[in-house]
């Protein structure tokens, strides 16, 4: 897989397949089958599968207000897209000049010209150009005019309910990760850097990496099971975030404690995965009962993360500090 950021970088070698365009912000289930198809289209053709997508997405340049927090990293998607077998992936640098393009000359300049496409694979709610100007009809009188072939996916259902980012995002923001999980093609997952905190956890003998710098969207504030990813091992976790209030401490942070581990963490990456909600924040009478739920805490994070390791569902690491 390549992930190229500058289309200038796209070889003869890369043209002439299919190609599908969008956020894919989290990559989740309903990307999955777009993908399906886009690498159908690539066999029949016999030319690449490409993914173009938008760094950053446009509405933090038209509406920043607006802008919701990203599921995923551009690195993360394309590691994502990687898995299905996508062959490119464009992370175009969004700018106003890419944004000023009518849907005449996004599709003649971008998809024509610079990727030289010969199939076009979308979901229902595909919108191009300047003021969303174009969409699956006018994107399917274009290709039919171009004896182009395009394929437009019917959205996949869950539950009685369409999967999207938005569905996925708001069961975040309830603390849901199991079901956010179950839409995605993994368990959630952040990144940050760990900088040092009050150093609390260490005094309590629970020492805890404090994750600063995440450029994704945070869980509701709880007590979570998960893993953690240094260095490429990944440990099971159990997961804090938010506020103190034992310590009177009232600002939110991400702390995690990654269990069995014995080491240096500062101003490293740490990449946390998310598989179910433990318990809500609460303030202890003492220390000592804090002490006591925390090791709760870490017994089911243990019991629970190793199950969810072991699953089916989520690929184990070869290192998984088991």
């Amino acid at each position: 897989m390549k992930l190229i950021r500058k289309i200038e970088q796209l070889d003869s070698s890369l043209r002439g397949g299919a190609l599908s365009i969008g956020n894919f912000d989290g990559v989740h289930r309903g990307h999955a089958k777009i993908i399906e198809r886009l690498k159908y289209w690539a066999g029949r053709l016999g030319g690449p599968s490409i993914v173009f997508t938008f760094d950053p997405h446009p509405v933090r340049l038209l509406r920043p207000e607006l802008a919701p927090p990203p599921l995923t990293w551009t690195e993360r998607k394309a590691e994502l897209l990687a898995e299905f077998g996508v062959d490119v992936i464009i992370a175009y640098p969004t700018d106003q000049a890419l944004l000023a393009l009518t849907h005449d000359e996004f599709f003649d300049q971008i998809i024509c010209r610079q990727i030289g496409a010969q199939a076009i694979v979308e979901g229902p709610n595909f919108y191009f150009g300047h003021n969303r100007q174009g969409n699956v009809h006018s994107l399917a009188q274009m290709c039919q005019d171009r004896k182009m072939a395009c394929e437009i996916v019917e959205p996949l259902d869950n539950d009685g309910t369409l999967i999207s980012s938005t569905r996925i995002r708001e069961a975040i923001n309830r603390g849901e990760v199991a079901q956010a999980a179950a839409m995605l093609t993994h368990p959630y997952r952040i990144r940050g850097m760990v900088v040092h905190g009050e150093g609390r956890g260490t005094k309590l003998g629970i020492p805890t990496a404090n994750l600063d710098a995440i450029d994704t969207l945070i869980p509701k504030i709880g007590v979570y099971a998960g893993t953690a990813t240094v260095d490429g091992q990944q440990w099971r976790a159990a997961i804090h975030i938010g506020p103190s209030p034992t310590f009177d401490r009232q600002l939110p942070q991400v702390e995690v404690h990654l269990l069995d581990f014995d080491g240096v963490l500062y101003g490293k990456i740490v990449e946390v995965d998310f598989f179910t909600r433990l318990r809500e924040i609460q303030q202890f009478p003492s220390i000592e009962q804090l002490k006591q739920q925390l090791a709760r805490d870490i017994q089911q994070a243990r019991t629970v993360s190793l199950a969810c390791v072991q699953s089916s569902t989520l690929p184990a690491s070869p290192n998984n500090g088991t």
